[in-house]
């Protein structure tokens, strides 16, 4: 399994996730995946979990992120990792797009 080799940003349309939160889905196979995620104020990614380590960079807003027991806001440039199973979630300040990188691959966002 695999995407196709090119997303156009233009020809890649954003799911809606409601809350105020769409993601788009780009490159991916078995072991990796490369998802755009945005948020309007106010919106909440929920804490959860999940088995797959995941690597964000902040393309654009401000966030306050949570990660087990730490929270930090985080801009534009910032980055985070999460380890397998880490509770994680974010609330966003001001709107903003987080780049997500998840090994493997969440199967959970494939149609």
């Amino acid at each position: 399994m695999q995407s196709e080799l090119f997303q156009i940003e233009t020809e890649t349309t954003w799911e809606d996730l409601g809350n105020g939160v769409q993601r788009k889905i780009y490159g991916y196979d078995d072991k990796i995946m490369l998802v755009k995620a945005k948020f309007e104020a106010g919106a909440i990614g929920p804490l959860h979990e999940h088995y797959h380590v995941q690597v964000t960079y902040v393309e654009s807003g401000v966030f306050e992120m949570t990660i087990g027991d730490e929270k930090k806001i985080i801009r534009k440039g910032d980055g985070y990792y999460v380890p397998p199973h880490a509770v994680h979630g974010c609330v966003c300040i001001e709107p903003g797009i987080l780049i997500d990188v998840f090994a493997p691959h969440r199967e959970d966002f494939i149609k």
